[in-house]
C-alpha cells in the first residue's frame, strides 16, 4: 500500500525537533532509519500528516565509557553497535544482538533509539536493554527525564514517551559475563520476547535463581506470568514450552 500524504520535516538540532513536536502534537512522527516507522505508514496504521527527519543528528550517535555503565546515542546505527570495541569488551551481548538484527540494509540504516521506540514486542534489543537493566534518558520541554527499562514498554507498540519527547540516549550496566538475553553480573536478569503485547522480564525465573534453585528448575517457571498470543507461526502452549527451552540455554551458555 501507498502511505497517506505527509509533510517532511528535516532537522538540524534536538531543539529544532522538539519544536516541532510541540507544534504538530500527535500528528508528528520521529523518523531515524525508518524501518520500524515506514513499514507501519505503508499499511497505514501510522497516519503522520508530518514527519520529522532526526536521521542526521550525528551528536545522537555514539558509544561512550561512563564509568560504572555504557552510555549509547539512541540514533546509533545497529551496525556501529556490532562493531564497537567497548560494547565487544563491556557489554558484549549488546553487540551480539545488534549483529543479528535483519539483514545488512538494516542493520546500516536502523537505529537502537528507532527500535526501542518502535515498542514491539518480538524486537530483540529492547529485550537485551530490558535483561540488562538499562535506562532510557528522552528530552521533552520540560527538560531531561530517565526511564527505567522495565517501566519503558507499556502495551503493544506503546512506550512511555510521551508525544512531545525525543528518546536521546540509552544507559546500559557493564556486564561481561552474557549469553542470549540472559544477563549474569551479581544478579541475573532475563527478559523474554513475543511472551506478551511488551518485552519481558522472566520474573519467575530471576526470582528463582536468588532462591539459589539449579538452571533447570529457574528455567522451568521462565513463562510465568506471562501471556504469549497463539498464531500461524506458534501456539501459546508451544511459546511457553519455547521460553523455557530458550531461557535453559542462555542461563547455561552464560555460566559456561
Amino acid at each position: 500500500m501507498i502511505p497517506v500524504a505527509f509533510d517532511y520535516q528535516r532537522v538540524s538540532s534536538v531543539d529544532e525537533a522538539l519544536g516541532l513536536l510541540a507544534t504538530h502534537g500527535d500528528e508528528a512522527k520521529l523518523l531515524a532509519g525508518g524501518h520500524s516507522l515506514l513499514p507501519l505508514m505503508k499499511l497505514r496504521l501510522a497516519v503522520p500528516s508530518v514527519l520529522v527527519d532526526v536521521g542526521r543528528l550525528h551528536d545522537l550517535s555514539y558509544v561512550r565509557d561512563a564509568g560504572d555503565h555504557v552510555a549509547i546515542g539512541a540514533l546509533t546505527r545497529h551496525r556501529d553497535l556490532e562493531t564497537s570495541e567497548l560494547l565487544a569488551a563491556q557489554v558484549p551481548i549488546l553487540a551480539h544482538v545488534a549483529g543479528q538484527v535483519g539483514d545488512p540494509q538494516v542493520r546500516h540504516r536502523g537505529t537502537i533509539g528507532g527500535s526501542l521506540a518502535h515498542g514491539d514486542p518480538a524486537s530483540d534489543l529492547p529485550a537485551v536493554v530490558l535483561a540488562l537493566g538499562g535506562t532510557l534518558v528522552a528530552r521533552g520541554p520540560g527538560g531531561e527525564r530517565t526511564i527505567e527499562a522495565r517501566s519503558f514498554f507499556e502495551g503493544f507498540l506503546q512506550t512511555a514517551l510521551g508525544p512531545d519527547e525525543l528518546l536521546t540516549e540509552i544507559r546500559v550496566p557493564k556486564a561481561t559475563i552474557v549469553g542470549a538475553a540472559a544477563v549474569r553480573n551479581g544478579t541475573t536478569g532475563v527478559a523474554l520476547v513475543n511472551m506478551g503485547s511488551t518485552p519481558l522480564r522472566a520474573s519467575a525465573t530471576e526470582a528463582a535463581l536468588a532462591a539459589g534453585a539449579s538452571i533447570g528448575d529457574a528455567a522451568a517457571v521462565a513463562a510465568e506470568g506471562t501471556e504469549p498470543s497463539g498464531d500461524l507461526n506458534a501456539s501459546p502452549d508451544f511459546r511457553r514450552h519455547l521460553a523455557t527451552v530458550l531461557v535453559r540455554r542462555a542461563l547455561e551458555e552464560a555460566a559456561s
